[in-house]
């Protein structure tokens, strides 16, 4: 069966300032995520779930799924605060998603094919749907562990010039195997590489750029819901208390791969990335857009009209 891509766009906007998920950005009135969809159906993906949530279900069917009905077959996950295990709620003060990690817990229901799950709010490049849907469509290697795979950018050509980003940093093997993920928040340019800035006052982490990060391009088998269904119940006991705590994908995989229950491929790409973290980013991505149009990257009548 070709692969599943599953698309997070549950997120609340709270930098950008709006519900960014449908905000054009292609000269006929594109979003990121039109350029996704389109992107992974001419690489081999036969279907599309959206992890959205209720209170925006109409005006995203309208605006954005139905466009691609022609094209794929398209479905619907919902992320909501009371999707949690048997016996917790969610704690009074607490009114926003869980993260990263429940918002792929949440597709559970909807997909039972190895899939892909990205980020609704950033643009991932041809290359890297090319590189999932290869990967979810071989068979898998001998292993007796469930083989995902990462997308991996540089870390110098992911960041925002109008605010500081969060990215999942990797440790890769010689062999091209993930070995741990840690999420740094607080991310900014700076003369020579790149600074994490989380603690004022105290010495502040460097990077060299060239780090592979996780911008949640992943793939995986539908085990996945398995083994997060063993870990939630645990995160919670942990961090439900805090309303602000997020459960994030990255935090997952490490897990697994300390735990020695998973490997992770580093699919290493120089796919052009950008994303609209903040409003002021949208110029930016744009103004790329136009260009890869008028370079033959995609059609100069837009997507879904040739």
């Amino acid at each position: 069966m070709k692969p599943t891509l599953v698309i997070l766009a549950a997120g609340m906007g709270s930098r950008y300032g709006g519900l960014k998920q449908v905000d054009p950005v292609g000269p006929f009135g594109e979003t990121i995520m039109d350029y996704s969809v389109y992107d992974a159906v001419r690489t081999g993906f036969g279907r599309v779930v959206f992890v959205i949530r209720r209170d925006f279900e109409g005006l995203f069917r309208e605006a954005i799924g139905a466009k691609y009905t022609d094209a794929v077959d398209v479905d619907y996950a919902f992320q909501s605060l009371d999707d949690l295990p048997e016996g917790w709620r969610a704690p009074d003060g607490r009114n926003k998603p869980w993260g990263t990690a429940h918002a792929i817990y949440a597709a559970r229901h909807a997909v039972d094919t190895p899939f892909a799950a990205m980020n609704a709010d950033d643009f991932y490049g041809q290359d890297a749907f090319r590189a999932l849907a290869a990967f979810l469509s071989a068979p898998p290697p001998p292993s007796a562990r469930p083989r995902f795979a990462m997308v991996g950018y540089r870390l110098d050509n992911t960041l925002s010039e109008h605010g500081t980003v969060a990215r999942g940093v990797c440790k890769v093997s010689a062999g091209g195997l993930l070995e741990t993920v840690s999420e740094w928040t607080r991310l900014a340019r700076v003369p020579g590489g790149v600074e994490h800035c989380e603690n004022p006052g105290l010495s502040p982490t460097l990077f060299t750029g060239a780090e592979r990060v996780s911008l949640n391009a992943w793939g995986f088998t539908p085990h996945l819901f398995e083994l997060m269904s063993d870990r939630f119940p645990k995160w919670l006991e942990a961090n439900a208390a805090n309303p602000t705590a997020e459960w994030y994908i990255p935090f997952v995989i490490d897990e697994l791969i300390r735990e020695k229950r998973a490997e992770v491929q580093v699919l290493p790409t120089e796919s052009p990335w950008f994303g609209v973290t903040y409003r002021e980013d949208k110029p930016t991505v744009v103004t790329a857009i136009q260009t890869l149009v008028r370079s033959g990257a995609y059609p100069s009548s837009g997507l879904w009209q040739t």
